[in-house]
Parts: structure tokens; C-alpha cells; sequence
């Protein structure tokens, strides 16, 4: 018996220490938004710091389960841009919870001092536009239904809390064994178009007013801000948006990976005597 309990001893050790092959990963960078009030599809004009931690788990010497949470923040304003009569801001705290799969294109990752690597995944962000009046008071946004939603037909409440697809790339540099550093880009690709509150079209101003009340009128239009601006709230049916190109943002991070455990995959091998049973 005394093979058998050592060869099951020996099995149990390998296991453990694949259970090594998880990482605690931080990540520290910058957040920015694409959508109606950004006039580039890529820019950094209007960028926030971001911040993240997450764990990773080894599956193969190419593959990894990655999951992590990020806090930032976005926002985007006409002003300087080509819509800067529109003269529409917004601000949001963003929290991202998501989990994917990397793919190293080689591996393993501590054998290699530079190693590129893609990934994809799925995550649920939650979201919460605002604005400042004229006045400096903070206003948010969603319960305002600056385009109708909620009582123009066609246009429903958008969700503060949404799916995303994560997808991304990134490179690596092992410092040892346990410990590598690396950039990342990451994109997300949405499925709605009020990340800002602004999508569609004008809705009727009576409209809106009697439903939402002044500060809807107030802030769905505020080009009769400006100086010399147009103080004529826009007719009904006007262009506000374009609903046919979804908001997104994406991230981009300094990454610092440690490896718990100090263990890796095939790093240890075993052979269980012959003649065990």
C-alpha cells in the first residue's frame, strides 16, 4: 500500500500546485468614451484615471481565465467641437466587473522576456450620466428622458447597468518567474447609445415639458447658453444624435501580475511506481 498512498500523495501535490497557477493582477491607466459629444472615434482629449484589480488562472501554457473589477470615470462636451452650438456636456462614474479569456502568443509567459497577447470576454458596467445646470448643480440625467424615453412612443428608459464585450490586446515584460509587468488596450463594444444621454432626435419641447418638467427643457437643449447662441429650443424631429453608431469606451493600463504561490504549469512531474494495486 505504501506505492499507492505515495503515488496518490504525488497526485495530489501536482494538483495543489497547479492550483498555483493563479495571479493577482492590478492595473492602473486611463479611461475614455467614444459617442456623440467625442467629434474623434479615438482620442485622449477627454480621458480619466482608471484603476482595476483581478485574478487570472492558468488553464494551458497558451490560455488563461481572466476575471477583474475597474473604477473610472467618463465624459464628453461639445465645447470645441463640431456640435459646440448643441453645447451639451455629460459626466459618469463607471464600475466594470468582467471576466474573459487570454490568449499568449508565446508561452509560456515567464520563458519569454516579451510576450503579446490578445483577449475577449464579457462584462456588466453600470453607469450614471450627469450634468451641471447654469447654475453649478448637479443634475443627473436618466430621469430627465431628454429624448422622450419613457412617454414618446418608440422610445424606451435605457438601463443604467448593461452588458459589454471586452475585447483587447497586450504585451507582457516577465521580470521572474512570479512576477511580470505589461500594457494593455482594451476596448468595449456596447449595446446602447445613451452612455451620454444623447442618441436620437429633438423631442416636442411642450412635450417634454409637460412630462419631465423645466429642467428636462432646460438641459436637452443648451445652445441658449451660449454667448450669441441660438436661444430657439430645436423642432420637434430635429437631429440630437446618431442612433446608428452605439457609444463604447475602452481602457488603456499598466499592468502588474504576481503569481500566488510561486508554482507553474509543468513545473513539477510525477511517476507513480509501478506494481501500485
Amino acid at each position: 500500500m505504501k506505492p499507492f498512498f505515495l503515488c496518490l500523495s504525488m497526485v495530489l501535490l501536482a494538483f495543489f500546485t497547479q492550483a498555483q497557477n493563479f495571479h493577482l493582477n492590478v492595473y492602473a491607466g486611463f479611461s475614455n468614451y467614444q459617442g456623440e459629444l467625442q467629434d474623434k472615434r479615438l482620442s485622449l482629449s477627454q480621458a480619466h484615471v482608471a484603476g482595476g484589480l483581478g485574478f487570472s488562472y492558468d488553464i494551458a501554457s497558451h490560455f488563461s481565465i481572466r476575471t477583474g473589477v475597474t473604477i473610472s470615470k467618463l465624459s464628453g462636451d461639445d465645447k470645441g467641437g463640431r456640435n459646440k452650438a448643441r453645447n451639451l456636456n455629460f459626466a459618469s462614474k463607471l464600475t466594470e466587473a468582467n471576466v474573459g479569456l487570454e490568449y499568449f502568443i508565446t508561452a509560456p509567459v515567464e520563458e519569454h522576456s516579451l510576450t503579446p497577447y490578445l483577449f475577449a470576454g464579457v462584462a456588466m458596467y453600470h453607469y450614471d450620466p450627469y450634468t451641471f445646470d447654469s447654475t453649478g448643480a448637479k443634475c443627473f440625467l436618466k430621469p430627465l428622458s431628454t429624448e422622450g424615453e419613457g412617454f414618446v412612443v418608440g422610445r424606451s428608459n435605457y438601463k443604467l447597468t448593461q452588458f459589454a464585450l471586452p475585447v483587447g490586446a497586450g504585451v507582457k515584460l516577465s521580470l521572474s518567474d512570479n512576477v511580470n509587468v505589461g500594457l494593455e488596450v482594451g476596448y468595449r463594444k456596447l449595446f446602447t447609445d445613451y452612455l451620454d444621454d444623447v442618441s436620437a432626435t429633438y423631442v416636442d419641447g411642450a412635450q417634454l415639458l409637460t412630462n419631465r418638467g423645466a429642467k428636462a427643457l432646460e438641459l436637452s437643449y443648451r445652445g441658449d447658453e451660449l454667448k450669441n447662441g441660438n436661444m430657439n429650443y430645436p423642432p420637434s424631429g430635429q437631429k440630437r444624435g446618431s442612433p446608428q453608431a452605439k457609444d463604447a469606451y475602452f481602457f488603456s493600463m499598466l499592468t502588474l501580475s504576481f503569481r500566488l504561490g510561486g508554482g507553474g504549469l509543468g513545473a513539477m512531474e510525477y511517476r507513480c511506481p509501478g506494481n501500485v494495486l
